[in-house]
């Protein structure tokens, strides 16, 4: 099964990055789209339905844990599965995204095998393609 996924970053380069990661994980994505804060995020959640969310935590207008808090608000979005990638090193606050519904989190930088187990475990599914059969390689 193919997954439909939001990425929420500020940061375009990063946004393009956690694209080619997916790519590179063997991790099954369909439709990929994107929002630049939390606030985009909502918006765009309004006209595309997805099955996983990944959000930084650290974005102008309104952050990934303000973020993470207006979705669990709507009925709607009260299971969806969001996974925080994120540079942030306070544990309070990654404490915080996690009592507030984050099913995980992986730290930047991160590798395509850790994405794919991460996302394998929230999503289920088989994890029997071995990553170092891929041949693209990762270059960044």
């Amino acid at each position: 099964m193919a997954y439909n996924i939001l990425i929420v970053d500020d940061s375009a380069s990063m946004r393009k990055i956690i694209r080619k990661t997916l790519s590179l994980s063997g991790f099954q994505v369909g439709a990929c789209v994107e929002a630049a804060n939390g606030k985009e995020a909502l918006e765009i959640l309004q006209q595309h339905p997805v099955d996983l969310v990944l959000s930084d935590i650290n974005m102008p207008e309104m952050n990934g844990v303000e973020f993470l808090w207006q979705l669990r608000q709507d009925p709607r979005w009260k299971q969806l599965p969001v996974v925080m990638i994120t540079t942030e090193t306070s544990e309070e606050i990654v404490k915080e995204a996690i009592e507030l519904g984050a099913r995980g989190y992986l730290r930047k930088p991160f590798r395509p095998e850790q994405i794919r187990s991460c996302l394998t475990e929230i999503m289920g599914g088989p994890d029997a393609e071995d990553l170092a059969r891929n041949d693209e390689g990762c270059d960044f």
